[in-house]
């Protein structure tokens, strides 16, 4: 079983020695230096955002990259996960930890992560840096690995409305910052543009610096219980892991969720309410990652803005559910609702 790696705040040096011992569930000689006992292997490293892996959202996107790149390239990899409650300071320590170990390029999942990437990647020049959802930290060696996501959730807003039965649906925010505005603003314009008369009910978890609603499913379970009491019959969590609560609740109560991130009808954790989980939400996040690790593999690291949007499939909408598919008439406005954002006849707005 692979092993993920822990880094809080003990000594930097001996958090390296850690990863070197435990990266990927693998043996290694490395040394904690910047050099590698093998030249010719790549070797990669994940931070993970608040959840870690096992959110069955966006974490675990991150982490599909990776195994790809393990398979497909050969590469050697590396996770470390978050703490509870941790600051930057800790951030920085682990962003170190990975790139003294030799790992090249280092992603950071989550903005959380950009005043410590910004940072660490002054410190390791010669290191490529993915952030993943920021571009407010930039530098020679930092690639940004932005979404367009208001894309993905006008397209879910679309679905939602033409799915509703009782013109009430919902959204839940993990955090209300401003990258989750943007998944809420992106909805409520594609539930509007459909049913004029629907109703949004409109809910965050925490306010920042808490960031529970990013990692606490109880949280999105009693969000969208209050949601369900409200009337509505399909809800949209952009929470992570605490968005799985979302989903459980809507589907035991027999409405429907809409995933997010991820194809979530295809997570194995939400196995026993994939039936109502409608569609998803999918952030390319997998390929971003996998994309950055073969630029650097091949000598050509990517750096600045890398931007995912609709109109190559770095952001959409899942199909996986049966149930989805026999549904015409909402495929037929989802498909020309996408074709219209990608030919500049709808904007979508990236704030509510």
């Amino acid at each position: 079983m692979r092993r993920i790696t822990r880094i809080t705040t003990v000594g930097i040096a001996s958090a390296a020695l850690a990863l070197s011992a435990t990266a990927c569930g693998k043996s290694s000689t490395d040394s904690g230096s910047s050099s590698s006992t093998d030249s010719k292997t790549t070797k990669a490293a994940i931070a993970y955002d608040i959840g870690g892996r096992g959110d069955q959202s966006f974490n675990d996107a991150a982490y599909a990259g990776l195994k790809k790149a393990e398979d497909e390239l050969g590469v050697k990899g590396a996770e470390a996960e978050p703490s509870e409650g941790e600051g930057d300071a800790d951030k920085v320590q682990r962003l170190t930890a990975l790139a003294r170990a030799g790992n090249n390029p280092v992603i950071g999942v989550g903005f959380a992560y950009a005043p410590a990437i910004e940072k660490v990647a002054k410190a390791y020049p010669k290191t490529t840096f993915g952030l993943i959802d920021d571009t407010s930290k930039t530098g020679p060696n930092i690639a940004n690995l932005v979404f367009n996501e208001e894309q993905g959730s006008y397209l879910a807003g679309v679905a939602a409305a033409k799915a509703s039965k009782t013109g009430t649906v919902g959204f839940i925010g993990g955090v209300e910052v401003p990258l989750i505005k943007k998944f809420e603003a992106g909805f409520a314009q594609g539930v509007k543009d459909t049913n004029p008369k629907a109703k949004v009910l409109v809910q965050y978890l925490t306010q920042p610096p808490n960031f529970d609603g990013f990692s606490k499913p109880d949280l999105g379970k009693a969000a969208a219980e209050g949601q369900l009491d409200k009337g509505a019959d399909v809800i949209y969590a952009a929470a992570g892991l605490a968005g799985s609560g979302s989903i459980e609740a809507a589907a035991t109560a027999g409405k429907w969720a809409i995933g997010v991130d991820s194809d979530q009808y295809n997570q194995a954790g939400l196995a026993s309410y994939k039936a109502k989980i409608l569609t998803s939400v999918t952030k390319d996040v997998s390929d971003s990652v996998f994309n950055l690790i073969k630029s650097v593999k091949d000598g050509k690291p990517q750096t600045g803005e890398i931007r995912y949007g609709l109109a190559t499939d770095g952001v959409g909408l899942s199909d996986s559910n049966p149930e989805y598919k026999k549904m015409t008439d909402l495929i037929a406005a989802v498909d020309k609702a996408k074709k219209d954002i990608v030919d500049g006849k709808i904007t979508v707005k990236t704030a509510p």
